[in-house]
């Protein structure tokens, strides 16, 4: 299917043209080659939901609660996620030493591994994608959401 240009969509059209479809578009090829490299590397376990709770996760630790905010997910599906998380041996809770009631979700050293792997697959798909689209488009895009979507980044950076 030929990439529809921005700004001539009629009709019925604007439903393919629009920047939300074209960047869900993006999104969902970019995740799916990150998926299919992870694979590649014996990670076949990964799915995107997984990606969506390690994408939230602060290294150190976070609680369920704020996990599921940031990911705009209810706390009881954040709590299925996190336990699919688990099962697979990429993360832990623990008892949160400020709040004895409360868990934070942490990496195991397995999950650390997988984070690692993560990381380079990113890089690759980011590399091919920069290879395909050219240095000026993806220095542009890139400035152009991180100034657009920089309210809603969540993560904390300090690691």
């Amino acid at each position: 299917m030929k990439a529809k240009t921005p700004g001539t969509a009629s009709g019925t059209a604007w439903r393919h043209a629009n920047i939300g479809r074209l960047l869900n578009n993006a999104v969902r090829r970019f995740e799916g080659r990150v998926l299919e490299l992870m694979s590649e590397r014996g990670h076949d376990e990964t799915r995107i939901a997984h990606v969506s709770l390690t994408r939230n996760l602060d290294v150190e630790g976070t609680r369920l609660t704020e996990l599921a905010r940031r990911a705009s997910m209810s706390k009881q599906a954040m709590g299925e996620l996190v336990d699919q998380c688990a099962e697979l041996g990429l993360v832990d809770r623990i008892a949160d030493p400020t709040d004895r009631r409360a868990r934070i979700v942490m990496f195991t050293p397995a999950g650390r591994k997988w984070l690692d792997a993560f990381r380079d697959a990113v890089d690759v798909a980011e590399r091919e994608m920069r290879a395909e689209l050219g240095k000026a488009t993806m220095d542009a895009i890139l400035k152009g959401l991180a100034v657009y979507g920089e309210r809603f980044d969540t993560l904390d950076d300090a690691d």
